[in-house]
């Protein structure tokens, strides 16, 4: 099996170069572009015959440069056990990030659309778990999946897009509307199930 350039002698400094590379077409993506590796290269002061070892095209570099979100949780170290408390924290951290990567998300979204079977991950949701997480006070007989679901098809990339692209709503605008949306479908949840108090895991 081939081993990657990367992987292979002086790895530290090829680390550096390949972060290197990420943060010119990162930067790049946030002015609004679609560079090519050439064009990273050369914002990265790196010559092309170089960008090419660690990305044989467009492709990979934009996927590279797609953010890696690995948290388990949006909650802080000791959440509230309220679940409403707990939604507002994760909607508020989980649109924070989506406008710090709005860029890169709007660029896997478009990538999205055109699958190919090395960019599974691109279609996998983190959030859905993040909300999940949020609604773990719920009572048995409510379906966190499902409203999480429900929550996540109304937040996230896609709705920010059509929120101030199509609707013409501040940036702001379009954080405070998700973060209530998501309240909403909460709400509706907890009177269907019966619920009208504060929900926690003393509740249960």
């Amino acid at each position: 099996m081939a081993v990657p350039y990367e992987q292979t002698g002086r790895r530290q400094q090829k680390s550096r170069t390949r972060n290197a590379l990420l943060t010119a077409a990162r930067a790049l993506l946030a002015e609004g572009a679609d560079p090519t590796v050439e064009e990273v290269a050369e914002a990265a002061g790196i010559s092309r015959t170089t960008a090419y070892r660690y990305f044989p095209n467009q492709r990979a570099l934009l996927h590279a440069a797609h953010p890696e979100i690995d948290l388990t949780s949006l909650l802080p170290p000791d959440p509230p056990s309220d679940v409403r408390a707990r939604l507002d924290l994760v909607m508020r951290a989980f649109t924070r990030l989506t406008l710090e990567w709005e860029p890169q998300l709007r660029l896997a979204l478009r990538m999205s659309l055109d699958p190919s079977p090395a960019d599974p991950e691109l279609r996998q949701g983190r959030a859905i778990t993040w909300i999940e997480d949020a609604l773990t006070p719920l009572h048995p007989q409510i379906d966190t999946r499902r409203l999480a679901i429900a929550i996540r098809s109304a937040t996230g990339i896609e709705s920010l897009i059509w929120l101030t692209d199509i609707a013409g709503l501040t940036r702001e605008e379009a954080t405070e509307l998700m973060c209530s949306t998501a309240q909403s479908l909460l709400e509706a949840a907890l009177r269907s199930a019966g619920e009208t108090e504060p929900v926690g895991r003393e509740a249960r």
